[in-house]
């Protein structure tokens, strides 16, 4: 139960960014970002040009979120240098969540190598349902 009113929290906060948050346009940033400032939870250029990207959308702070930092970690290591796996903070960059049009936390986005959104997942998402959607989208 406890469970179910912290997720409901986290979905009902992050609404409440969504209606305050004030349009920005993404940081400039040299594309050849490492993996880990992608995971850094801070804002990226996204998705990243010419590669299939990952985008989770998530907080720090929020349960499931934290549920899925170990697998963002892993898969960031596993596909670096052939797939942009990145992870956004909307509770510390509130602006990101109404940039990618997002009202509950996690989402997962996945972009085709064109910048193309292939594919939203709302809620926790298993290493194994990731590695599937990118082998879809023609990583090996």
């Amino acid at each position: 139960m406890v469970r179910k009113i912290t997720i409901l929290a986290c979905c009902l906060i992050l609404v409440g960014m969504t209606l305050t948050a004030s349009p920005c346009e993404a940081q400039k940033k040299d594309t050849s970002v490492s993996a880990s400032d992608l995971i850094s939870g801070a804002p990226q250029k996204l998705p990243v040009e010419g590669m299939v990207t990952m985008v989770d959308i998530g907080a720090h702070s929020c349960i499931p979120c934290r549920m899925m930092t170990p697998i963002i970690e892993e898969l960031s290591k596993e596909y670096e240098g052939r797939v942009a796996i990145a992870f956004i903070d909307v509770w510390e960059h509130r602006e990101e969540a109404s940039k990618y049009g997002v009202g509950t936390i996690p989402t997962q986005i996945f972009y085709d190598a064109q910048g193309n959104e292939r594919y939203r997942h709302v809620g926790f998402l298993d290493k194994e349902s990731i590695i599937a959607k990118l082998t879809q989208l023609g990583i090996k």
